[in-house]
């Protein structure tokens, strides 16, 4: 007769685990939690990347970008004035509109005073212009 011997960890090294882990967490934590601005702007600069790629698909399909008129919100619903698109997808361009990681709309103008069209955040502080972590956020902006 084989008797099978029940295999599993004991608390001991359970605890060694546990031990390890809130070490770790330790030494992570901190440097996370203290770029919290940090992270928001890079979410900004990932965001304003997916809107302008929503923006193309939409220039191709209709051969032109929403008017300002329209915003952000003629790639979640059909803009039913002119510019009418004529091939807009009726899936949509986004699910939703969106909002920068401070909780406020992302700003479209076309045509844009820095490119063909702007799109951008006004940051942390919600006023044109700023520096630091106030800096507004553009698809104008090289540095991601």
């Amino acid at each position: 007769m084989i008797i099978r011997r029940q295999a599993g960890f004991t608390l001991i090294e359970i605890m060694v685990v546990v031990v390890i882990l809130g070490v770790l967490a330790a030494m992570v934590a901190p440097n996370i939690l203290s770029r919290p601005d940090q992270a928001k702007t890079t979410v900004a600069h990932s965001d304003i990347e997916a809107i302008a790629q929503a923006l193309e698909l939409y220039r191709l399909d209709n051969g032109f970008y929403p008017s300002t008129d329209q915003g952000l919100q003629a790639l979640v619903v059909k803009p039913d004035f002119a510019p009418e698109p004529k091939h807009w997808n009726t899936e949509g361009y986004l699910k939703h509109t969106p909002l920068d990681p401070w909780g406020n709309p992302y700003l479209y103008l076309y045509p844009g005073n820095k490119g063909t069209y702007d799109l951008y955040s006004l940051a942390g502080d919600a006023r044109a212009g700023g520096e630091g972590q106030n800096a507004d956020i553009g698809n104008w902006a090289s540095d991601s």
